[in-house]
This record gives structure tokens, sequence and C-alpha cells, in this order.
């Protein structure tokens, strides 16, 4: 159990928690949340002994074991497998006495060190390291390679797979997935789902709240407040308490009311069909979120660009990757896209397959190998990653970075416009030196949104900004009437703001026919063929030479290929067979109401009859299409399936 009891903690001249009381149960997975510098970090610094505080106790029971994360990791030589290992001392102390033993032919000590070894489950470690690299996004043949070789986000993945293969009774996590890519972020999420001990989680990502945790603990005006449930449990209920104590209820509606205007306006005009299903989207997770988010800093809107050109921008047959000194290295082939006004898509893919690379050409960042880009005539575009906060002037102040783009605009308006992003008063005028990656970032997007583009890149745009901040970023996105392409880890956001997915996978971009619950299935079954075709490898490697191993492997690749062909034509199958249920239903509905004898001799509902028969033919023409589309797909399946079998 840990218990704070009247805890007060300050720091410097900030009051971080006044007399607060939270008792947190073994084995419960608790999400921190706050804004920023109310004291999230610091109340992990009081479990770790690092802080003390002010008045009031703190009690923790006896013998836990605690894991936390560091926030920086040294560029050591040493490999990351050995780096993580690391994280398990008495194992590591183990090794290094039975070594010493051995070096005195100490048998008996041997033999004691090595059933120590074997309790510490030392003799699988080596696997167990290395299964969780490669959870987070590390090849196998990147096992043996020093820590100084990665970057520093990869070396922060390495940092957190240490942590996790710690072992402990309580495990602290401050924001673990700043530096992961979506498919390390749902395999953390499922490990995190496993995790017996009782687990303590800064985030700023509420679907991985919302997947991970059963409790919330807000800071909230320098106490703590505990709640029962999920991040989206959390925010209904203090959406319930605040709206009992604000008076917030009329300006969300005003804004329902707005965006209802809009989508009564434009829903059925072809042009702005997309705007208006996204602002649908906003309006059904209006209701709890907009009062739960009510007092936040940050309101702002992203202006598109008044002129437009269709298609705004256009890949020919293009090849994308980069150059070295080695040559050329190629990630996408055949790239054939037309990004047309107001689409909004989602780019999806395992790490490394391109989904940067595809951006920066967009951009022309990266020039392309091959093909061509087309530019629309009023093609603008804004671009947004995260090396951009390394660009940005740490002497200037964010008042001066946008009077440089604009330098005959009103002080009046520029200031407005930053108070949006949470920049208020002083903090206008600030050196960006002094500044944390989180507000960065807020002046990078700032930026971005100055220039009224009609064509948004965004490159995980929510890395470093908080709860508040990403919803803002949500709301505004959903109301951005230009062009999105965006690539992140946030599936809230990809929710609330995509109308359709690309994945980019095995060096193609292509689009792809489903949600994040169907990219999730793929990951898993494509990681599933992975391993099988890695246990065929290791068994044709053990195996005796006979037959062909080049045959062998165009064997399994033609098969694979037929898998993947199966994939789509189970998807269009499913549905089709879902759809006729529905229609099916649909039709004995109005077959039954046709069945009422009133209905013929009534002249009064004369109207009525016309419209059941009318629906009836629509229904029954429905039907008979899917059942055609379902025959299709399943004669194409056996097709296939007697292929596959036959391979």
């Amino acid at each position: 159990m840990i218990a704070l009891r009247q805890v007060s903690l300050q720091r410097g001249t900030q009051s971080l928690l006044d007399a607060a009381d939270l008792t947190l149960h073994a084995g419960y997975k608790v999400g921190i949340v706050g804004a920023n510098g109310t004291g999230k970090s610091s109340l992990f610094g009081l479990l770790l002994g690092e802080l003390s505080p002010d008045r009031g106790e703190l009690e923790m029971s006896g013998g836990q074991r605690i894991a936390h994360m560091a926030q920086e990791v040294e560029a050591l030589e040493r490999s990351i497998v050995d780096y993580v290992l690391d994280g398990d001392r008495a194992l590591r102390d183990a090794e290094a006495a039975l070594a010493e033993a051995q070096q005195r032919g100490d048998a008996h000590r041997e033999a004691e060190l090595h059933g120590a070894i074997e309790s510490l489950d030392g003799y699988s470690a080596p696997a167990r390291a290395a299964q969780l690299l490669v959870g987070l996004g590390f090849g196998q043949a990147d096992l043996d390679r020093p820590l100084s070789a990665f970057s520093g986000g990869w070396r922060m993945r390495v940092n957190l797979a240490r942590t996790l293969f710690t072992p402990s009774d309580v495990l602290l996590l401050d924001e673990p997935t700043n530096h992961l890519d979506l498919d390390a972020l749902l395999w953390l999420e499922q490990w995190l789902s496993r995790y017996p001990g009782t687990l303590l989680l800064i985030s700023h990502d509420r679907d991985f709240l919302d997947a991970v945790c059963d409790h919330i603990v807000h800071f909230d005006q320098r106490s703590l407040v505990l709640y029962r449930g999920n991040y989206t449990t959390f925010e209904r209920t203090r959406a319930e308490k605040l709206a009992l104590q604000q008076a917030e209820a009329a300006k969300q509606q005003a804004r329902k009311a707005e965006i209802e205007r809009f989508v009564a306006r434009f829903r059925y005009k072809a042009t702005k069909a997309r705007q208006a299903q996204s602002r649908l989207k906003m309006l059904e997770r209006m209701g709890d979120i907009a009062v739960a988010h009510a007092d936040s800093p940050f309101h702002f809107s992203i202006p598109a660009a008044d002129k437009v050109s269709h298609p705004l921008l256009v890949l020919d047959d293009a090849a994308l990757g980069y150059r070295d000194a080695t040559g050329e290295k190629r990630q996408l082939e055949g790239v054939n896209l037309a990004l047309q006004p107001g689409q909004r898509i989602g780019l999806l893919g395992p790490n490394g397959a391109g989904k940067s690379t595809l951006i920066k050409s967009l951009t022309t960042e990266l020039p392309l190998l091959a093909g061509h880009r087309v530019a629309g005539e009023h093609l603008s575009i804004g671009y947004f990653a995260q090396h951009q906060l390394e660009g940005l002037d740490l002497s200037a102040s964010p008042f001066l970075h946008v009077q440089r783009l604009s330098p005959t605009v009103a002080d009046a308006e520029i200031r407005r416009f930053l108070g949006g992003f949470g920049f208020h008063g002083d903090d206008v005028f600030a050196e960006v030196e002094r500044f944390s990656g989180g507000e960065k970032a807020r002046l990078a997007l700032a930026l971005v949104a100055w220039q009224r583009p009609n064509l948004l890149l965004l490159d995980e745009p929510t890395n470093h900004l908080d709860l508040e901040m990403r919803e803002a970023l949500t709301e505004a996105l959903a109301s951005f009437e230009g062009a999105v392409i965006v690539v992140s880890h946030d599936r809230h956001l990809l929710r609330a703001t995509v109308d359709e997915f690309w994945r980019v996978a095995d060096h193609r971009v292509t689009p792809f026919d489903g949600d994040l619950d169907d990219y999730r299935a793929w990951l898993k079954s494509r990681l599933e063929e992975q391993r099988r075709e890695a246990r065929a490898d290791k068994a044709e490697r053990q195996g005796d030479d006979a037959g062909s191993k080049e045959d062998r492997k165009a064997s399994r690749r033609a098969a694979a290929e037929l898998r993947d062909k199966l994939r789509p034509l189970k998807r269009d199958r499913d549905r089709a067979e879902r759809d006729m249920e529905k229609t099916q239903a649909a039709l004995d509905t109005v077959e039954a109401a046709l069945a009422d004898a009133d209905l013929y001799t009534d002249e009064a509902r004369k109207d009525e009859l016309n419209a059941q028969l009318a629906q009836r033919g629509e229904l029954a023409t429905r039907l008979e299409e899917l059942e055609q589309q379902w025959l299709a797909a399943e004669e194409a399946l056996e097709r296939l399936e007697a292929e596959l079998q036959a391979s």
C-alpha cells in the first residue's frame, strides 16, 4: 500500500501539494494526470525518496521493489541487450559471484550460485531481455549493437526495456510513450495490462490511459483526487462535477450550435462533406469532454488558405528514400497519390516502414529518388515534425517568431493569437531557450497555424503535449477545412480527425480498408507470419539440404502473398454478410408493416402504403446486390484457399 497523509510539498516558491491525502492499494494501475507543472514528477520523487514532504507523512509497505524509468541515458559502448540485463541487479551480482567461484575452483559455491541464478529465472534472462527490445521496435540485428549507436529517442526505448525488465512490485513510468510509434505503443499497452504489481503512470495519451489504468489520480488545486475507472470515466465524472459548479454549459451549447449549423449547411455539399463529417464526430464526443476541459488554457483554430488547387499535390510513380555515401536507400517504391482538398488521412505502418519519409518527400525536404512531384498552383503546406523544435530561434520570443512571418500585423492580434496556444502575459516575450519541450511544441504548432496552410503534414504532433493541449489540437484539426496527413500514436486524435487510413508497409503506400482495431489485428497477423517464417528459416538451416533453398523461400513467399490476398476477401465477405443481415432485418420489418390489411383499405394511409412499398423494393434490390457481393467474395476465397492448400 502507498499512502500520503496530509502531505504538503513546495518546490522553490511554488506550492505543489497542500495537505493532500491519497491511498493506493497493491495491484492498482494508476494514471497520474494534471496540468504541466502541478507536481506529477515530484510525486515520483517523493515515492523514490529523492524528495521529502514539507509536512505530513508518506507511508509505503515495507520491502517493495520500485522500478523507475530514468529520463536520460548515457551513450554507453555496452550492447543494448546487456544494458537491459543490467536492470536486474540481483542477477548480475549472482553472475559476478559465480565467475569468481569458477576462478577459485570452488565447486560447492558454484552449485549454490547456479541454484540462485535458477531461482532468479536467470537462464531465460537474455531471451526475456531480447523479447522486450523486439517488442519496442528493435530488430534482431540491433541487439548486439552498442547503446551509443542509437539516437536519443531509441536510447529511451532501451531505457524503457531495462525498466520493464527490472524486477519490481511498484513500477513508475513518466511519459513512456513519448518516443514510441503506434506499433510499439500497442505492444507496451498489452505488457502493462499483464503487469502484476502496482503501476503509476504519467501520460498524456488518453487511449493509452484508458487501456491500461483502472484508477486515475488528478492533481487538482494542490490536492490529489482519486477516481475509480479509466481516463474516460474520470473525464465523465469530473465533467459532471464541473457542470454543477460552472456556467460553462452556455459556452458548450453555443459551440455545439455552431457545429450543427455548419453540418446542416454543408453535409450534402460534396466539397464540404468531409469537414461536415469531422464536425459530426466532434459533436458526438463534445458532451462530456467540453465540460471536463472547460478550464483549459488552450483554445485555438487553424485557418485554411483562401485558395486551393485540385489536386493539391501529386506523386507519380515515385521512389522515396534518401542518399548517403553508399548510394540510394529506397524505402518506398511505385508511390502514386493525388491529394485533394479536404482529404483527412492517417498514416499507419510498422516502425521504419517509411511514414516519415513519405511526409518529408511531400514537403520536398527529401528529394524524390525517381518519379515526379507535381504541386498545385495554390498549394500551401503547413509542416510539423519533432526536429522542427530544434529549428526554433532560442534567443527569440514567441512574439518575435510570429512577427518575423508577418511584420505588418498589429501587436495585439499576435498576442491574442499566441494566447490560444497558452502564451500569456510575459510568456509572449520570453526567450524560447527557457521553454520546456511542451512549450516549444506549442510554439511550433502556432507557427504552422499562423501561415494558413491548405495542406497540413503532421509527424507525431502530440509528443510533449499535455492532455489539455492535445484536446485543443484535436478540436482544431477536426475543424480545419484543409487537407490533413498525420502520423501519430495518439489514437484519440486519429479517430477524431481523420476519415481514411493509408498503410505504409512492404515498400508500398496503399489505402487501408479498416479502422484502428483492424490495424491492430493486421499487426498481430503480420507478427505471427514473421514468426512462422523465422521458425521455418531456422528449421531449414538446421535440416538437411534436400531441395533448393531458393525454391522453398519462393514457395513460402508465394503462400504469404496468397494469404495477404485472402484477408481483404474475408473482410469483404464478412462485411457483405453483416450488411445482408441488417438489410434482411429491415426488410422483415417492412414486410410486417405491409401485412396490415388496413393499410390497403384506409385511404388516409395511401402515402404510407406507397412509402412502404417503395422501401421494400429498395431493400429487396439492396439485398440482391449484397448476396452477389457475398457470393463473389466467397467464390474468390474458395479458389485462393485451394491454391494455398496446393502450395
